[in-house]
């Protein structure tokens, strides 16, 4: 419920932190004067659109844990009941899935697991049937087969105004603020969610990728008649990723706050909040760097190798 939450109005606003980074590599002083001209917006949010694809490619070759926590409140604003999931973030046959390795702090039985394997096999079915028919209509897709939303159709649904250079991690980056045109004609709920959104986003401006974002609904979104995902207005949310390895920009935090509801089997009136760590990355489809639990490509722990032996002579 929360993960999918989180990934529509990240995504919708063209991305998705960990609390404690991993060692890495040291960065490259910045090259941009802090009262250097400011690029023009447009081309910046242009530029971002087309990093995205290579930035997808190299997200692939990592691996990390997600933490979530999902909070439900009553109407008072007390805590009702909560609920923690711990995951593994990975790509298979190119979809990035999230398998559950955790609830409530207690890993899962061997039938539990073997549900979420069945759970995750249906999934990337799922996904790269969307994406196909997607391609087959000339529409662009991410990992998990949604339909992406292009930088020149955002700059159509709202506009982005009052640039400003900042350091964000010591880093030059552009923050400008987001409001969505209400009168704006949409063709998707994806559109339709950009459209209703007031926020501001965050870009890294040596790289061109969106680092960090916020922003919240200004009226009610619903897919399906709410039957499929209601969404209250005022529901908001804030998300920021790292640099990892001095190579690729992976989701860090994510928080939500407000009221919704996905498929009818449940819904949250509270606070979601999403962490990642232990970021791995994969050396030729098998060894991944910076970890004693090094997986293979069909995802199972790689067994250590025997020990060499020097030839006789």
């Amino acid at each position: 419920m929360g993960r999918a939450l989180l990934l529509l109005f990240a995504a919708a606003t063209i991305t998705q932190a960990q609390e404690a980074a991993p060692p890495q590599a040291a960065p490259t002083p910045p090259a941009i004067a802090m009262d250097a001209p400011l690029p023009d917006i447009r081309q910046l949010l242009l530029d971002v659109e087309r990093n995205q694809r290579a930035a997808e490619d190299a997200r692939r070759d990592y691996t990390y844990r997600v933490h979530l926590v999902e909070e439900d409140f009553d109407n008072n604003g007390g805590l009702k009941k909560s609920k923690v999931t711990d995951s593994e973030s990975l790509t298979i046959s190119g979809v990035r899935v999230d398998r559950t390795v955790a609830r409530d702090g207690q890993p899962l039985s061997p039938e539990e697991q073997k549900k979420e394997s069945e759970r995750i096999d249906k999934e990337v079915a799922k996904a790269k049937d969307r994406r196909a028919k997607l391609d087959s209509k000339g529409r662009p897709s991410d990992t998990r087969g949604d339909e992406v939303v292009t930088a020149s159709r955002i700059l159509e649904l709202g506009t982005f105004s009052n640039p400003r250079r900042v350091l964000l991690e010591g880093r030059p980056t552009i923050e400008a603020d987001y409001a969505g045109d209400p009168s704006a004609k949409t063709h998707s709920p994806a559109e339709t969610a950009i459209r209703d959104l007031v926020g501001t986003v965050w870009v890294d401006e040596q790289d061109h990728t969106l680092v960090r974002g916020e922003g919240h609904m200004l009226n009610d979104f619903k897919v399906g008649g709410g039957l499929v995902l209601d969404v209250h207005k005022g529901f908001s949310f804030t998300f920021q990723t790292n640099k990892i390895n001095n190579e690729v920009w992976l989701p860090a935090v994510v928080d939500a706050r407000g009221s919704a509801r996905i498929l009818l089997f449940g819904g949250v009136n509270g606070h979601i909040h999403l962490t990642t760590s232990d970021y791995r990355k994969f050396r030729a489809k098998s060894t991944i760097v910076g970890s004693s639990d090094a997986l293979g490509p069909d995802d199972q722990p790689i067994p250590p190798a025997p020990p060499q032996t020097e030839p006789h002579p």
